[in-house]
């Protein structure tokens, strides 16, 4: 099946939204992304498995929600990004909640059926809508869509962790159609109206990432997905705002352990 008749397919069948190539497009945008929408690959359903176990662990002062940009910084199968995680983070208690070709409606599932439930963490860094974007250009009425389902996963982030300052965080440049940078400004204006500089905090580190045109510094395969530099730019925008709320890091580290993609091979031994 094409995308095309993907698209169709996906007004009907909200509920059968998987990882598939047409996720990181258009698919399901004729839909509301405000109302959540869970995955139902049985990979996505182990791994939200884990995370709700992670949750349940506590110890989290800083909470990462998003997509595959952020789980592949915090995950067992990506060694080289989760030691540049521990590198930055380690002392202030963060904990990866990202999971791969999730949309904004996905994440609002996992956030509804555990996985921020007395968690009470302190900060909750979300970076969220890219697969929503996809690699079609939109109107105004996509701009405005996607818009909704993040003030509608801000507003959930509050009901869950009231206490929490809610990092948002401006949507990457992807360099994959860059006819799609002009929608991605958009919803990134957006965001800053949400913020009020106290308890939403936005932060754009697109400077470091991309020229003014949008054209990504660092070269990636995918033309999606940062590397170490990408991530590096992220955390040295987020550790002055950790450093404000939670003080410098400690020397100890009381977040769980992190996970990874239940269906990723484990890491040869030498």
């Amino acid at each position: 099946m094409n995308c095309r008749v993907a698209l169709s397919t996906a007004f009907l069948a909200t509920a059968l939204f998987t990882s598939s190539a047409c996720a990181q497009s258009n698919e399901g945008l004729s839909g509301a992304a405000e109302r959540p929408v869970p995955r139902t690959d049985r990979n996505s359903q182990i791994a939200h498995e884990q995370l709700v176990e992670k949750a349940r662990k506590g110890g989290i002062d800083v909470y990462f929600l998003g997509d595959s940009i952020t789980r592949r910084w915090g995950a067992t199968d990506y060694p080289e990004f989760l030691a540049n995680w521990t590198k930055n983070f380690f002392g202030w208690n963060a904990a990866n909640f990202g999971w791969g070709a999730d949309r904004i409606e996905n994440m609002l599932w996992r956030l509804e059926n555990g996985e921020l439930d007395d968690v009470n963490p302190k900060i909750i860094v979300v970076l969220a809508g890219t697969n929503n974007v996809g690699t079609d250009p939109g109107g105004e009425a996509k701009v405005e869509n996607i818009t909704r389902a993040l003030r509608a996963l801000v507003n959930v982030c509050q009901q869950k962790a009231p206490g929490a300052v809610i990092v948002l965080t401006a949507l990457f440049p992807r360099n994959d159609n860059l006819a799609v940078i002009p929608t991605i400004q958009r919803i990134n204006e957006h965001l800053v109206g949400m913020a009020d500089g106290k308890r939403i905090r936005y932060l754009n580190v697109n400077d470091g990432l991309a020229d003014k045109d949008g054209k990504l510094f660092e070269g990636s395969k995918d033309k999606l997905h940062p590397g170490l530099r990408g991530y590096q730019v992220w955390a040295d925008g987020l550790k002055p705002i950790f450093t404000e709320i939670l003080g410098p890091p400690t020397d100890t580290d009381h977040a769980p352990p992190p996970t990874g993609d239940p269906s990723a091979r484990p890491p040869r031994s030498n």
